[in-house]
């Protein structure tokens, strides 16, 4: 339950979903400060990453490795075939399903991004304490697994 202001509108500055979204507007905004070169955006970031990381993931596996619903990341993913940064092809276990790969333009996308967002990570990190920013992402990691997809769970 929602604690209330004296004028019992909701407090804002108690709303985790509000805090959360704003947090995230924040993160955003650092995150394209960062990145002005690269012309990424942290969703297309977290792509190229977790390609990087898993080579011939298919769409399917990425919205699970990264939350993103599967409209917004078919969208993505259409942008960045037009970009050059990653290469698709049907899958030989099941020609419905493509396997998704960076190109030499993905890696060096990726290679430029990825200081920044490094930056920027920092820079969000900087508003806290040092010794609260493991707790925080590990609170985040929590918050997070209990209502991801792949628990079973109410997931957006």
């Amino acid at each position: 339950m929602q604690p209330e202001s004296n004028d019992k509108q909701p407090a804002l500055d108690r709303s985790a979903i509000h805090l959360l979204h704003r947090a995230g507007q924040r993160a955003g905004d650092m995150f394209t400060e960062e990145v002005v070169a690269g012309n990424l955006t942290p969703r297309q970031f977290a792509i190229l990453l977790t390609i990087s990381k898993e080579e011939g993931l298919s769409q399917t596996d990425m919205v699970d490795r990264t939350g993103i619903d599967r409209s917004t990341l078919a969208d993505i993913i259409r942008r960045m075939l037009k970009k050059g940064f990653i290469r698709r092809r049907r899958t030989k276990h099941d020609a419905r399903v493509y396997s998704v790969k960076l190109t030499d333009e993905g890696r060096a996308a990726l290679a430029m991004a990825e200081p920044a967002a490094i930056l920027a990570d920092a820079r969000l990190l900087a508003a806290l304490p040092k010794a609260r920013r493991v707790e925080f992402l590990e609170s985040l990691s929590v918050i997070v697994d209990a209502f991801s997809a792949s628990n079973g769970k109410n997931s957006t």
